[in-house]
């Protein structure tokens, strides 16, 4: 099993940046990628960004330019540095970790692909 634990959201003003983290623990040697998701209408989740253990990340087209994934401390720290935040970023954060061998950078931003998650943090953006 592998735990995830969110932290780093807050409320800020659109153009405001914030940087979420995860901290992961357990078997965490069994984990060849991690993402960070968040709900969006008509989908029980979409995917923000990607990144496997050979550092390949991927993101959504929505925050392309504006955010960046990370891994700190081997697979024990995921990062999320979020600059030029909008409105229409507010919304729970999730962290998720997945096992799936050779996936490839489309497969980083599917839900299904993960089979662990964390408990969210919230990101509040005002106009």
């Amino acid at each position: 099993q592998v735990q995830l634990v969110e932290s780093g959201g807050g409320s800020v003003q659109s153009g405001g940046s914030l940087r979420l983290s995860c901290i992961a623990s357990g078997y965490t040697n069994t984990v060849l990628y991690m993402g960070w998701f968040r709900p969006a209408p008509g989908a029980e989740r979409e995917a923000v960004a990607g990144i496997d253990d050979y550092g390949v990340t991927s993101y959504a087209d929505s925050v392309k330019d504006r955010f960046s994934i990370s891994q700190e401390n081997g697979k024990k720290t995921l990062t999320l540095q979020m600059n030029s935040l909008k409105p229409e970023d507010t919304a729970m954060y999730y962290c998720a970790a997945g096992i799936i061998e050779r996936i490839d950078r489309r497969g980083l931003l599917r839900s299904a692909a993960y089979g662990y998650w964390g408990q969210g943090t919230q990101v509040t953006v005002s106009s």
